[in-house]
């Protein structure tokens, strides 16, 4: 067979090659999420009080993110140990600045422990709420339980903020910080009211699945405003 009865047959096995390797050609990878921050506002239980510099709230929650698969969410650490609901409203434009994607707040309990008034810190809390949420941030709200030595009254005026608020504004809850830390000798330092490290792995592991929400609410709203 001569040669120019094979060129018809080379492009057309041609095209189909072309063809096959355009529907054999490897689909480019899924494009990784952008990175998500999440401020942590808050006092000493957030700053990480007398702990090492990997122990704290905020380092071992980066790293339970991490081992869970939200390696593209970093948690920034806002916390200020002493600081009332008060100084947290007072620092709150710098102290949660524009690179921020969520916010978990953690003030309080420094007001319950100085026994101010559960009026004021209802006001300071629900006024952070509202500036973030004009920023369109949302927000994981960590509750807080007043000294049962304070008093019944003053218990319940200063226990009903955190449920109250986070109600009102629609907000994500962590009923308390706190929880399963509290009152264990072995979870706390020798104050008995901070945490050890090993007590901020208990925290962490609680408060998990509400930080996985808040995931969740801020890369919908990522979604949204694209």
């Amino acid at each position: 067979m001569r040669y120019g009865l094979w060129a018809p047959l080379c492009k057309l096995f041609s095209g189909a090659a072309l063809v096959l390797l355009v529907v054999t050609a490897p689909l480019p990878a899924q494009a990784e999420e952008d990175e998500l921050t999440i401020v942590a506002l808050g006092d000493s239980l957030t700053a990480g009080y007398l702990l090492g510099p990997d122990e704290g709230f905020v380092e071992q929650l980066d790293r339970a993110l991490d081992a869970a698969g939200h390696e593209n969410v970093k948690v920034v650490n806002a916390g200020v140990s002493g600081d009332t609901s008060s100084g947290g409203l007072a620092r709150l434009d710098w102290a949660v600045g524009p690179e921020a994607d969520a916010v978990i707040l953690e003030l309080g309990a420094n007001d319950a422990l100085r026994a101010i008034d559960p009026a004021l810190t209802r006001k300071n809390l629900t006024e952070i709420v509202a500036q973030l949420k004009e920023r369109d941030l949302p927000i994981l709200l960590a509750g807080m339980y007043a000294p049962p030595n304070l008093g019944r009254d003053y218990g319940e005026a200063f226990n009903s903020i955190y449920p109250d608020l986070a109600e009102e504004e629609g907000l994500l809850l962590y009923p308390f910080f706190l929880e399963g830390v509290a009152g264990d000798r072995t979870l706390n330092l020798g104050d008995g009211i901070h945490p050890t490290a090993e007590g901020v792995g208990v925290i962490v592991e609680g408060i998990m699945p509400r930080v996985e929400d808040l995931i969740a609410e801020a890369r919908a709203r990522d979604t949204e405003t694209e």
